[in-house]
């Protein structure tokens, strides 16, 4: 048997997977998180082979989570279920050790066939994703995402530094950096060329 937890912030659609998956008879649901803080404890408690998440949710999002399973060590392989088909979130994702990537709107035996691909150490890619992979990943550090995010609410680099007790100066540089790296005119082009992306 395949030991998963779900992670998914809306109840009817984490019912919804829970229902569909219980259908199979090589999967084994054990608990369902409802935000990615819930979701890592549970993995931690309950060591499944396989945590399901979405990537947006309140707490952690599923590619924080999966960032911290592998700096953890733990052998559970995380796969994401999405809606977003935008290369930049599966640039994200993979960079935090997921092993598998599937769009919500799949059907539902693909996804069990991703998680039994991903039980066994094999890599699942939605196809409709997998074909926009050859797209070059802009490699943002986690530094330079936490200013455009900022930026992006219209914070001055004053205001910036203060929030990531940096300089100013320091501040100005990774902006400076990301602007060139997506290829932007300003600070405003720059944060809505990743977020469009899915690189934030």
């Amino acid at each position: 048997m395949i030991s998963i937890i779900i992670a998914e912030d809306q109840s009817l659609l984490r019912g919804a997977l829970a229902a569909l998956l219980s259908l199979e008879h090589d999967i084994q649901l054990l608990a369902q998180a409802r935000n990615g803080t819930e979701a890592l404890k549970l993995t931690d408690a309950l060591k499944p082979d396989v945590l399901v998440t979405d990537i947006e949710m309140p707490g952690l999002t599923g590619i924080e989570a999966a960032e911290r399973l592998r700096q953890a060590g733990a052998v559970t392989k995380v796969l994401i279920v999405t809606t977003f088909a935008r290369p930049g979130y599966l640039q994200r994702a993979l960079q935090a050790g997921v092993s598998g990537y599937v769009l919500k709107d799949a059907p539902s035996a693909e996804l069990a066939d991703a998680i039994r691909k991903v039980a066994s150490g094999r890599r699942a890619i939605s196809a409709e994703i997998a074909e926009n992979t050859s797209i070059p990943a802009i490699m943002l550090s986690g530094r330079e995402r936490d200013i455009l995010r900022l930026a992006e609410t219209g914070r001055s680099n004053k205001d910036i530094a203060r929030a990531l007790t940096l300089s100013p100066g320091t501040v100005r540089n990774y902006l400076a950096n990301a602007t060139e790296k997506l290829g932007a005119a300003n600070r405003i082009e720059a944060f809505q060329i990743a977020r469009e992306n899915g690189w934030l």
